[in-house]
């Protein structure tokens, strides 16, 4: 018996070619999945539009008076910081969608198949990416709307780039959650406990300088705040290098780490 006939799909080796015509065609059946299915995408549509217009009405008063600026100051400084939300957010749909992919059993077919382990995530990464931008286009709608002034347009770009490559890398952690619980409802109670405390104990909806000592000491490790304060320095102005610099880090450090594991664990997973 020859050894093609004897190798399992699963330790197949695929060239890289192959990897990217496996990726392309997984996301092309995951976008094909959300237009059949369009109540998918409420979330993307409907998040950034609540939030924007909870906080700016809602805390913008008396957040933009201590900022010193009043409401309109107050959606120059939340607006960037939102895109920062959005990418951790959103970012919590790609293990909650993997986990409904195993327990549907698609996962089980896809794994029979000889193609490369890594597309079946990649393509979920891309795909939530596209959900991202769509939510982060319809939060800058929202903003324009309310007050929002748009000066730097390289650096919106630069700011939602950034916030991409980030939300990529979160990405992975989520994938791994979709993994390894059981269903999607414990990824998603796990995400909550993961993104509650992250996204309000960081800079994206007030400044820190009035926190404790000890919540400002997690705030300055706090990735979101250095990617809120690099958004914002990129569309209105202010320092960025040094934020910049420690979100790349942090990505990259995650997806180093997360990447991996992601991969191995769904190699194994039975």
């Amino acid at each position: 018996m020859s050894a093609a006939t004897t190798t399992p799909a699963a330790d197949v080796r695929i060239p890289l070619r192959a990897h990217l015509r496996h990726t392309g065609a997984l996301v092309r059946r995951n976008l094909l999945w959300i237009r059949q299915d369009p109540e998918s995408m409420f979330d993307a549509l409907l998040m950034p539009v609540v939030f924007t217009l909870l906080f700016v009405y809602v805390f913008g008063g008396s957040i933009g008076q201590a900022l010193g600026g009043g409401q309109d100051g107050y959606v120059q400084y939340v607006i960037p910081g939102m895109i920062a939300m959005m990418s951790m957010t959103l970012s919590q749909g790609v293990g909650t969608g993997f986990s409904q992919d195993f327990n549907s059993g698609v996962m089980d077919r896809f794994r029979s198949l000889p193609i490369g382990r890594g597309s079946v995530l990649f393509a979920k990464i891309s795909v939530e990416l596209v959900r991202m931008l769509f939510a982060t286009a319809v939060l800058m709608i929202v903003a324009v709307l309310v007050g929002f002034h748009i000066t730097h347009w390289g650096g919106l770009f630069a700011a939602v780039a950034l916030s991409a490559v980030f939300a990529s890398s979160i990405m992975w952690v989520f994938l791994t959650l979709g993994v390894v619980l059981k269903n999607a409802q414990s990824v998603q109670a796990m995400g909550f406990l993961v993104l509650f405390p992250l996204q309000f104990g960081s800079s994206i909806f007030a400044p820190t300088n009035s926190m404790p000592g000890w919540l400002q000491n997690f705030t300055d490790y706090n990735p979101l705040s250095t990617l809120a304060d690099a958004a914002r320095g990129l569309m209105v102005g202010g320092p960025v290098a040094h934020d910049l610099w420690v979100t790349l880090a942090w990505s990259v450090g995650i997806t180093a780490i997360a990447a991996p594991y992601a991969i191995h664990k769904f190699r194994t997973k039975n």
